[in-house]
Parts: structure tokens; C-alpha cells; sequence
């Protein structure tokens, strides 16, 4: 036998079975040691339980406010789009483009045009979005475009 063709062998290992008298090595208190919480049946402590000690989450303040009605969009903004050699977008363009993230199934963010750096855009173009910014939509108008709400 060559030594690349040996595999290690196979070890076989009993269970430690507890409560069986003294001889077995775990008779008695069954590796439990003695009295106390742990060593009873039942006996578990929740992984957050601090020993009676003020739970972390209840020292800490509460901050903040989560508004569970607050719409989130996918952005573009004008200038990117003054970057960009064509005239006529729409959302699966812009996924395309990668100038937005594609909507997973699970979210599907509508997209919103902004007018951030509007003061460099010259562009006549025509975009169909789910939302605008009303300046965006002043802006793109006034160059001769259109906007469209999808």
C-alpha cells in the first residue's frame, strides 16, 4: 500500500451515556456537578438573561422613528442622465444602463427622477419614470422634453 492510497481509519465512538451508575465514569450527578440552576431538569438561562442584571436592550435608549408608510425609490438624477447618448428612457433602460439597481421580486422600488445638477443639463429627452421632483420635471420641460408618469 502506498501512502497517497491510505485513508485514515475509522473511529468509532460510544455514546456517553449518562446516569448509569459510577462505573461508567458519568453515574451521579451525570457531569452536571453539583445543585445549582444549570444541574436541574429544565434548567436552561435564555442566551439574552444577564443574571438579573438591567437587559442591554432595556438600557439602552430608544432613538428615532420608522415611518412604516414612508415610500422608498430607486434615484437617477439629471446629470447622470446628461451623461448618457440617448434621448428616450424608461425603467428598463435605466436597470440596463445599471443607473439603477434591478427590483428584486421582493422589492420592487418605484423610481424617481431628481433634479440634482440641473444646472448643467441641456438635453431634450423623453423619460418615463413612476415619479418626479417637481423642479425635475419643470427642468426637462423646459429643454423641450417630456415627462411621463408610468
Amino acid at each position: 500500500m502506498n501512502l497517497h492510497e491510505m485513508k485514515r481509519p475509522k473511529i468509532k465512538k460510544n455514546k456517553k451515556r449518562l446516569g448509569k451508575g459510577h462505573g461508567s465514569g458519568w453515574g451521579g450527578t451525570s457531569g452536571k456537578g453539583h445543585k445549582g440552576q444549570k444541574s436541574r431538569s429544565g434548567g436552561n438561562i435564555p442566551a439574552w438573561f444577564e443574571g438579573g442584571q438591567m437587559p442591554l436592550q432595556r438600557r439602552l435608549p430608544k432613538r428615532g422613528f420608522n415611518n412604516r408608510n414612508k415610500q422608498d425609490y430607486r434615484i437617477v438624477n439629471l446629470y447622470t442622465l446628461q451623461k448618457i447618448d440617448k434621448t428616450e428612457f424608461d425603467i428598463s433602460l435605466l436597470e440596463e444602463l445599471h443607473l439603477i439597481r434591478k427590483a428584486q421580486a421582493n422589492e420592487k422600488a418605484p423610481v424617481k427622477i431628481l433634479a440634482t445638477g440641473f444646472e448643467i443639463f441641456d438635453k431634450k429627452i423623453s423619460i418615463k419614470a413612476n415619479a418626479f421632483s417637481q423642479k425635475a420635471k419643470e427642468v426637462i420641460e423646459s429643454k423641450g422634453g417630456k415627462a411621463e408618469v408610468v
